[in-house]
């Protein structure tokens, strides 16, 4: 059997983009893949991201946000910063065959006490899933 092919998504704060990444991958990839996640500034898994994956049927509530260091000593196929912002703040990842930077928009920034900002994580969750589709469909 040969090894999963490992990916780390790293986000600024661990708190969103990231981690959804890594639910859908773990959701969409089963044993052929192992996902990670984390952030040049982590904080606290965010609520709304939680719930849009739930709405999915991806469970992330378990995952909490950490930052870039937890994973230095391990190995990844890929890592994938998921905007400028993460990518230029990352150390240098000499663990990681091959490193590329997506843009994803970060919904925190469309927080809303109307309610808006859900739709914003919901629009990031389905954005999110079809660029894990594409890695899934790839094989890694």
């Amino acid at each position: 059997m040969s090894r999963p092919y490992r990916v780390l998504f790293v986000c600024v704060a661990n708190s969103c983009q990231s981690q959804m990444a890594e639910g859908w991958l773990r959701h969409l990839g089963g044993d052929r893949f192992l996902a990670r996640s984390a952030g040049t500034d982590p904080r606290h898994l965010h609520p709304l991201a939680t719930r849009v994956m739930q709405e999915a049927g991806v469970d992330i509530g378990a995952q909490r946000g950490k930052g870039i260091d937890a994973t230095l000593r391990e190995k990844f196929d890929l890592c994938v910063a998921l905007s400028d912002a993460a990518r230029s703040a990352c150390p240098p990842l000499p663990h990681v065959a091959r490193v590329e930077t997506r843009e994803f928009d970060d919904p925190t920034w469309f927080e809303d006490p109307d309610g808006a900002d859900l739709d914003e994580f919901r629009r990031l969750r389905d954005e999110l899933r079809a660029f894990v589709e594409g890695i899934v469909a790839g094989g890694g």
